[in-house]
Parts: C-alpha cells; sequence; structure tokens
C-alpha cells in the first residue's frame, strides 16, 4: 500500500512540474460550487462573469413585508446592499492549483471526495433596514367594533369588526436580519409577515356566543299612558336597547337618554314641578328607568346611583322604583361581572321589558327575591291645593293630581339555596311625600269681583267655595247653598296618568322638574 501511494504521488508531482502549474487560464477545478451553481470547469473570466450577474440579481431583489393586509417593498440595493467577498472568483480559481505540490494534491483529492461550496457574501445599511421596518407604523391601526344587531332567536350576534394593530419594529427587524443573512441569489424575492401586537375589539362574535344567559329581567305596563307618554317611554327604551357593558364599565341613564327635547324625539306629557303636574318633554321616562333599575337588581350587577320618586308610583312598589331629573338624579350601575351583559329594551303595545343578557355564573341552587316592606306611613286624608290657571277662564276646574300618600319604605333581597332562605340583605330605603290632591283652577273674567272671589278661595283652598263661583257667580256666601255644584264639560276631575310623583327633592322655587 505504501509503495502504491508513494507513486501514486510521484505521477501528481510529474504532472505538475510537467506545465501544469496555475496560470490564469486555468479553469476551475471540479467539485467547486458557488451559491448552488457548479462552476466546475468553468474559466475565471466566465465565473467572474457569473457571479457578477448574481450579485446584480441580489441587488435587485426586492424585500416586501406585510402588516395586516398592507405591504412596504425595497430592493437590496435601496436597502444598502453591498458585495462583500470581491475576491471571491479569484478565491475559488487558486482551489488545488495553488501552493506548493503537496498542498495542491491534496486540495484536488479533497475536492473528489466532498465538494467545496462558496456563497456570495453581502450586508446591508441597519439604518436603512431600521428605516424600512419602521415605515409599517404608518399602519398602526386602534380596533374597529363590529356592529350589534338581534337575531331572529332573540340573541344578539355581531357583524364586522377588525382588530387593532401596533407594529413590534424590534421583533420585526430582527426577522427581516435574520432572513436577509442567509437569503441566497436563486431564492427569488423576499416575503415576510411583520410582527404586531393585535388587540382584539371589545365586541366580538366570540364574546356575544358565550352571552345566551338571561341574568335579569323586568317588566312594567304603561297602557293607560297618554301618547306622548307612551312615545316618551318608547324613545326612551329604544335609546338604551342595544347597550353593551364590559367587565368594569359604568352605564348612565341620564347620559343615556338626554336630551329631553323634541328633536331627540321626545314629546310633551305630564310631569311633576315644584309638587303639581305640568307638561313637558320627557314626561314618563322615569319608567323607563325603574324598569331597567328592577331588571339591574335581578341581575345583581352593582348600583352606583340611584333616587326614589318624592312621592309614589304606580307601576311598582314602593322602593322599587328609580327616578332620574337631569342634573339632579340619576340611575347609575356598574358591570361588575367577570363577562359582559348587553342590554335589550322593548317597549310595545304598552308592556314595557328590559332584558340583561349575559354568562350565568351564580351557583343553580342559589336563588333570590326582592320584597318591598312599608316602614310608616301617613294620610293625605282630603286636603286639597288649588292653583291658578290664568290662561283659563273661571268655570275651568281641573283635578290635575290625585292625592298622595305619604309613606317610609324599605326594599330587601332574599337569597335562597336549596329553596332555604340563607340570607336577607337590605338593597335600599325611600322616603316618599305625603302630596295633597291639586285642582286647576280658571280665573280669567271680564267680572273683577268673580276673579278676586276666585283667587281669595284658591288662597284658602277652598274647593267649594270655587265651585259655589263657578256655579252661581259672586253672592254672599249665605245666599249660596254651600254644595257641590255637578260637573259640567269644563269641570274634570281625572288626573292625567303620572309616575313622577315629584321624583326628587324639588326645591321651594319649582326650579327642578324630574320628568318621570
Amino acid at each position: 500500500m505504501r509503495k502504491r501511494v508513494l507513486a501514486g504521488l510521484a505521477v501528481a508531482v510529474a504532472g505538475f512540474l510537467c506545465g501544469m502549474p496555475v496560470s490564469a487560464q486555468t479553469p476551475i477545478s471540479d467539485g467547486v460550487f458557488i451559491g448552488d451553481k457548479d462552476v466546475s470547469g468553468m474559466m475565471p473570466e466566465e465565473a467572474a462573469q457569473y457571479v457578477k450577474n448574481e450579485v446584480a440579481t441580489l441587488g435587485s431583489t426586492t424585500v416586501t413585508i406585510t402588516m395586516g393586509g398592507q405591504q412596504v417593498s425595497a430592493t437590496f440595493r435601496e436597502l444598502g446592499f453591498s458585495w462583500e467577498n470581491t475576491d471571491l472568483v479569484d478565491e475559488i480559481s487558486q482551489i488545488g492549483t495553488s501552493g506548493n505540490i503537496i498542498e495542491r494534491y491534496k486540495e484536488q483529492k479533497d475536492l473528489q471526495n466532498e465538494s467545496a461550496h462558496y456563497e456570495i457574501e453581502y450586508t446591508m445599511s441597519e439604518s436603512l433596514e431600521t428605516d424600512f421596518v419602521n415605515s409599517l407604523s404608518q399602519f398602526n391601526c386602534d380596533p374597529v367594533e363590529g356592529s350589534l344587531h338581534m337575531g331572529d332567536d332573540g340573541y344578539p350576534y355581531v357583524e364586522g369588526g377588525t382588530d387593532g394593530l401596533t407594529l413590534d419594529e424590534d421583533a420585526t427587524l430582527t426577522q427581516l436580519k435574520e432572513v436577509l443573512s442567509t437569503w441566497k441569489d436563486g431564492d427569488g424575492n423576499v416575503a415576510i409577515e411583520a410582527t404586531v401586537t393585535r388587540t382584539s375589539p371589545s365586541l366580538t362574535q366570540e364574546t356575544l356566543s358565550k352571552m345566551t344567559d338571561v341574568l335579569g329581567t323586568a317588566t312594567t305596563d304603561y297602557s293607560a299612558s297618554s301618547a306622548g307618554r307612551a312615545q316618551n317611554v318608547e324613545n326612551g327604551t329604544a335609546k338604551i336597547s342595544g347597550t353593551l357593558l364590559m367587565p368594569g364599565e359604568s352605564f348612565s341613564v341620564t347620559a343615556a337618554v338626554t336630551p329631553f327635547t323634541p328633536e331627540n324625539g321626545y314629546e310633551l306629557a305630564p310631569s311633576y314641578e315644584a309638587g303639581q303636574v305640568v307638561d313637558s318633554y320627557g314626561g314618563g321616562i322615569c319608567q323607563v328607568s325603574t324598569t331597567l333599575y328592577n331588571a339591574v337588581l335581578k341581575s345583581e350587577l352593582e348600583v352606583d346611583a340611584r333616587s326614589n320618586h318624592t312621592m309614589l308610583v304606580g307601576y311598582v312598589d314602593p322602593s322599587k322604583d328609580a327616578a332620574i331629573a337631569e342634573g339632579l338624579m340619576d340611575l347609575v350601575f356598574t358591570n361588575d361581572k367577570e363577562y359582559p351583559i348587553y342590554i335589550v329594551g322593548s317597549a310595545y303595545y304598552g308592556t314595557l321589558n328590559f332584558t340583561i343578557f349575559g354568562v350565568e355564573t351564580r351557583p343553580a341552587n342559589r336563588t333570590i327575591s326582592f320584597e318591598s316592606r312599608v316602614i310608616s306611613q301617613t294620610d293625605p286624608a282630603q286636603n286639597i291645593k288649588l292653583v291658578a290657571k290664568t290662561d283659563q277662564n273661571i268655570g275651568y276646574l281641573y283635578q290635575a293630581q290625585t292625592p298622595h300618600q305619604g309613606m317610609t319604605a324599605e326594599l330587601w333581597k332574599n337569597i335562597y339555596v336549596d329553596g332555604e332562605l340563607t340570607d336577607t340583605v337590605q338593597v335600599n330605603s325611600s322616603y316618599y311625600q305625603e302630596s295633597p290632591a291639586i285642582y286647576e283652577v280658571g280665573v280669567v273674567s271680564s267680572n273683577q269681583a268673580a276673579v278676586s272671589a276666585m283667587y281669595t278661595a284658591i288662597a284658602n283652598n277652598d274647593l267649594a267655595q270655587v265651585q259655589n263661583i263657578i256655579t252661581y257667580g259672586v253672592q254672599p256666601q249665605t245666599e249660596a247653598p254651600q254644595t257641590q255644584a255637578p260637573q259640567s264639560e269644563t269641570t274634570q276631575t281625572d288626573a292625567p296618568q303620572t309616575d313622577a310623583a315629584g321624583g326628587g327633592e324639588t326645591q321651594p322655587d319649582g326650579a327642578v322638574q324630574v320628568i318621570e
């Protein structure tokens, strides 16, 4: 074996000594690759032209970064592409053809056993790469909420909505550098996806798909309302229906339903100001807040603010009402649950309902009920209040308000587990003022004596005298029978329906108007 190897070496040495040293025209040795290209047997000039073409191709290679459907692009050259190993062809031309005889022989033998691979080495401008990546920040965007709708099955669904995107500049730049550092000629154009932080909209179908449980529902009747009051109830309900509250969010009824103007859909309807009935825009709206309050109680949401009416209302038990007065009283509650809640309201043909949807997390064997307790009460008896109507003739008599009983009441929540009462918690306490019956009395007449007598009767709250003047005119008290006159077409005794009953701490000057 030793003799055979030495003999082979001698033949190789003889070959190199017989006119085979390297020259500029010596072909590149076998087994040499530039990238994936086998350049074996190429003349150096030919290999140099190949490399030049590849460098040009690399320089024109396009880099595209996509972010949320938007793209930015630049060529390698625009990113500061620079070819680094410009002596590549000289280097590979020397393989197996330079050095002493032993070195050249060894290199040739090595190439027979394993190919030699070389790459075109290049660098980019770090500042240009950074600027390129940072240009994607123009596509940063906030999440876009979808629109909320009620399906035919009675449950809400979402249409549309997109995630918010924020570019992670450092991570995207690192990703770009890693890709470019290993990119080879022949790999085509570069396409990468930017690294971003995604922020989902609050309102998603995935979120709503979980909100199928009824946490609380409440219904009241407004069928006896006037047309204007019914319109106000329905308008206010529509402004609240469809509200989505995320965990921790609060809701103000007053903020949702105001302003009480014709432009905002409200009509004139009876409400209370300074202890008497007046027509105002939005009359009846307190029935909306009251009905919602009862649904909130059954849902066991956190109630932040609630006020009772000044006088009792007829559509719920004492202490179950919730009055609102712009700038003075409000119903405010917070979603203190782990999941969002969705409020659905309807007011149709005299029936007002609010239902609160969410994810039920309360134990199935636990139930609650609410109990209104009357602590004390006072009877208004036959007290009356007469109010002069300066736009009505003598003969006009209208009962604008029935008497209201005074009362102190409390609302308690009873908690049951497996049907057994386990706890009782006070929810609120309410004080309702007693209020007399209110009559509006016309005082306009060309007979000044009659006008004077009518004002005197009003000042004395003397309803019998008012009726006598209407029936018999101005006569000495002894000449007129002290009996109530039968009601004529101008005498009205039925009070309009109103639930405001004062609603709140009414100031003596009547500046605060509670439109219930």
